[in-house]
């Protein structure tokens, strides 16, 4: 067994005693005979060695117990299987292997495609083929094989349900909410009045509306504390109910939605009825796509038996799994890392090449299979990015939901910025000529399929149609090639879009160059292009005219079979020719839209709603994409448009909505401005709970005057010393990645001398949800993350006791900024992002009543009026470094 503890390693063998080393024998000895371990690959990389045979528990567990959830370390592991904590590692990796084991010996649910699946992995040389064998009394098998790969055969079908019949428009009265949310809390519950006043506050959302175009809007802010999630679903459940409708919950992050998940179990307590009545949605590249893992399995079968571990431990992970979700749903996450990418989220459709009703498994589809749950569910939890595309297409099926509830309202702004933006970019003209005309050599990514092995079939006798499509493939070709960016580089653009490309990067490097190495991105507004630019862009936007006509034709040919064989079509033959109308419309035909409205501007100009310019994305300093960007200066305004004036209710509800300016601290047209609730007619009604938590008591607020920001080694020390001062359970955020990684590297070896784990996003090769589920069951840990950590941590108790921030996180003065800065307000446009992203980040410190917790920033320049983003409650003290980390000493060893 080897395990690290702090800065050494464990090892133990059989029969032995634990012996501590140090790293480099710990490492030489992994790469001799096959340890057991966890997570192979994050060992390795601590222990500076490629990665090495081992027997890693977590591919054990993740045969085992498919699905179930597990931190990836041995204290996590003994933790999911009820193992005595206070071991040592190494013991706590020895007893996991035996109750795994014996657990499989005593399996009986899918116990013969186990033993298959076992049997097929000896062929693999996996390491614990044998010991599973033995653990199934199975037999092993040389050579590859699809033995108990074939999921595609055996999962469950979904069945086409009736069509859904509009909702009735009953409301919910305020003392309804309050007895369903005390029947959510169940007997002996503590009475919260804020949160009964919450639930009550927020049935105005579904009541029926007067007007089109004037929803009934609330704006819901409740602190820390309040219980917004339970009180928001006592009304959306009861109105959904009464109804007949869908209630649709919509959040930002992936955490929320795990949240918003394990609540829904206090409402539908039997799994079969949850099952069907509240549903999770994903966009379709977060779920397992049968025909790609088909695919993956045979090739495995045939040429590549090194992908069978990962396919079977996929398989076993299938079989078991709720909805088939890769992405913050029942797959464990670090699976990912130590699987490997194209073995696991490649398999999902992440490309857009799904067939539709083509496909032999269409009718064994995790995707269509939630697309059919959720029209006919109480209750669909989905992320914004979702549901605001749903709302710009229109819907599924012609048909939107009615009533919304926007938790982490104050991301909406974000999120719609994101969902009605263009990007005519490399990368994306690249990926649209792919997804045009299928795979035309380089690196093959997916199955690269293209419209002619698609909808081929759907064209066939259709001349029009025929004609339409070869005439797109043939426009293609204007689009880049495999190999584009080098080209750029090198100044041999090849075709239109290139040319105009290489124009755009020359601007690009003529005047914004002097920016910052280690921004993301370089820019350049698009004003005065240089000498030809202008007419690349008009050749371009002719090649781009070539390909978008027939696309349209091609896309109303299709349509034209609806009506034209209405009578001798059959459903999937139908949903099929739908599906490839919207697909055209969404992938191709809105996109070139777009493109050609920003290439006239160049000559035209702008339109005053929105923002044009070019940018060089970088990656670790080199060029990643070369591009014109168009957001909206307010992309409130066409989320305003698209999805809530056709609503008939919604709530935004968050625990951050409002800023405080020291001017006005009751404000609420910052949150106005950022949710859209400013662009309708009717006004919403708003609603402010504040935290119950005892802040004054239980936080301590500090800015240090002493550290010089801009000096790598001093920030560093004050990071080391306060994180040791608390004794671990500290977050560090920073405003760069470049700034985390340089902490990174100085304060690593003095924690784990310490006995403090150090966990950091951009440094470890895990995922936020994999390093935040660590950091949450190690007390004592520490974790160093930027925006992503800011946003997803949820962690009571211990656990997160200190929050140190690098610097204030002032918004990046790029051009997008520039032109808001401009339209919300200058400097008080600044100060409001800032004042929410402190507040959202101190929100992140105290979860419980009884959690106690420091808030340091490490910028003596932190105006005064950024302060109340803080509770006025808590006294926030200007002290130097030395007394700050005494301060967080005292204050967290009474807790």
């Amino acid at each position: 067994m080897l395990a690290l503890a702090g800065g050494r390693a464990l090892w133990c063998e059989p029969g032995g005693k634990p012996q501590s080393l140090g790293l480099a024998e710990a490492a030489k000895r992994a790469q001799g005979e096959p340890p057991i371990v966890c997570h192979a690959r994050s060992l390795a990389r601590r222990l500076a060695v490629p990665p090495f045979r081992a027997y890693d528990l977590l591919e054990l567990f993740a045969f085992v117990r498919p699905a179930a959830f597990v931190v990836p370390t041995p204290r996590g592991l003994a933790e999911a299987l009820a193992l005595p904590q206070g071991a040592d590692p190494a013991e706590q990796l020895a007893a996991a292997a035996r109750a795994l084991l014996r657990d499989l010996s005593r399996q009986a649910v899918d116990r013969p495609n186990a033993e298959r699946l076992a049997g097929a992995l000896a062929g693999a040389d996996w390491p614990w083929s044998a010991a599973v064998c033995g653990a199934l009394a199975g037999e092993t098998r040389d050579g590859a094989s699809l033995a108990g790969l074939d999921i595609w055969n055996r999962l469950p079908k979904w069945e086409e349900p009736a069509p859904e019949p509009p909702p009735e428009d009953h409301p919910i009265a305020p003392v309804e909410a309050a007895g369903r949310l005390a029947q959510l809390l169940g007997p002996g519950a503590e009475e919260r009045l804020p949160q009964i006043d919450y639930a009550k506050a927020v049935t105005e959302a579904f009541r029926p509306r007067d007007r089109a175009g004037e929803p009934r809007l609330v704006l819901a802010e409740a602190g820390t504390g309040v219980g917004k999630t339970v009180g928001y679903l006592a009304s959306a459940s009861l109105w959904a109910e009464r109804n007949g409708g869908t209630v649709w919950l919509s959040t930002y992050t992936k955490n929320l939605q795990r949240q918003l998940d394990r609540e829904l179990d206090r409402l539908y307590p039997e799994p079969a009825e949850k099952h069907r009545r509240a549903v999770l949605r994903k966009g379709r590249e977060n779920y397992l796509c049968l025909l790609n893992f088909e695919d993956a399995a045979r090739a495995a079968a045939l040429s590549r038996p090194g992908d069978l571990v990962a396919l079977a431990l996929l398989a076993r992970w299938a079989m078991a799994s709720r909805d088939g979700d890769m992405v913050g749903g029942d797959f464990p996450a670090w699976a990912i890392d130590l699987l490997g990418r194209g073995r696991t989220l490649d398999l999902a459709d992440q490309r857009g090449e799904c067939i539709y009703s083509a496909c032999p498994h269409y009718r064994r589809c995790f995707i269509e299979a939630a697309i059919r749950r959720s029209r006919g569910a109480d209750l669909v939890i989905a992320n914004h990015a979702l549901t605001l595309i749903n709302a710009a297409q229109d819907g599924e099926g012609g048909r939107l939901p009615l009533r919304y509830v926007f938790d982490e309202g104050h991301h909406l702004f974000d999120a719609a910025d994101s969902a009605f933006s263009a990007q005519l970019s490399g990368r994306e003209a690249a990926e649209l000529r792919r997804w045009l005309a299928g795979h035309d050599g380089g690196r093959r990514v997916g199955r690269a399929l293209g419209l002619e092995r698609r909808y081929g079939d759907l064209t066939a006798g259709l001349a029009e149609a025929e004609a339409a499509l070869r005439q797109v493939l043939q426009a293609a070709r204007a689009l880049p090639a495999e190999g584009w960016l080098g080209r750029l580089e090198n100044d041999q653009p090849s075709g239109p879009t290139e040319s105009f490309l290489a124009r755009v990067r020359q601007q690009v490097l003529a005047r914004g160059a002097e920016q910052r190495a280690a921004e993301q991105s370089l820019e350049a507004a698009t004003a005065e292009p240089v000498p030809g630019l202008l007419a690349a862009a008009e050749a371009l936007d002719a090649a781009l005219a070539d390909l978008e006509v027939p696309l349209q034709r091609l896309s109303a040919a299709l349509a034209g079979r609806l009506d034209d064989e209405a009578a001798s079509l059959d459903s999937g033959e139908r949903n099929r020719l739908e599906a490839a109308c919207r697909s055209l419309r969404r992938r191709a035909v809105g996109p070139l839209g777009a493109w050609r409205a920003m290439l006239a501007a160049l000559s035209a100009g702008t339109p005053e709603e929105f923002v044009d310019w070019f940018a060089i994305d970088l990656r670790e300093r080199h060029a990643n994409d070369i591009g014109m960007h168009r957001h909206f200066v307010d992309p409130t305004r066409p989320f305003a448009v698209a999805l809530l004036a056709r609503a008939h209710g919604a709530v935004i509800t968050s625990a951050t909505l409002r800023d405080r300016p020291p001017e006005a601290p009751d404000d609420w047209q910052g949150a106005e401005m950022r949710t859209g609730a400013q662009h309708l007619a009717l006004p919403a009604k708003r609603v402010s709970l504040p935290s119950p938590f005892d802040h004054a008591a239980h936080a301590r607020v500090f800015v240090v005057t002493d550290v010089a920001r801009d000096m790598p080694e001093q920030v560093a020390a004050a990071f080391r010393e306060l994180f040791l001062a608390a004794g671990g359970g500290a977050l560090g955020l920073f405003t760069a990645i470049e700034r985390l990684r340089r902490v990174h590297a100085r304060i690593q070896a003095p924690l784990e001398a310490a006995g403090l784990t150090l966990l950091a996003q951009h440094v470890d090769a895990m995922d936020v949800g994999t390093l935040i589920d660590i950091f949450r069951a190690e007390t004592d840990a520490c974790l160093l993350g930027t925006d992503a950590v800011r946003d997803g941590v949820d962690v009571p108790g211990r656990a997160l006791r200190l929050i140190v921030f690098d610097r204030v996180p002032w918004p990046r003065p790029d051009l997008l900024h520039r032109a808001r800065r401009g339209a919300f307000g200058g400097r008080a446009y600044d100060d409001l992002l800032v004042r929410l992203r402190l507040k959202q980040a101190y929100g992140r410190l105290l979860r419980r009543a009884d959690d106690r917790g420091v808030f340091v920033i490490l910028d003596a320049m932190l105006p005064s009026r950024l302060l109340t983003a803080f509770p006025p409650e808590v006294a926030v003290a200007r002290l130097g470094l030395k007394q700050t980390v005494e301060a967080t000493a005292e204050f967290l060893a009474r807790s």
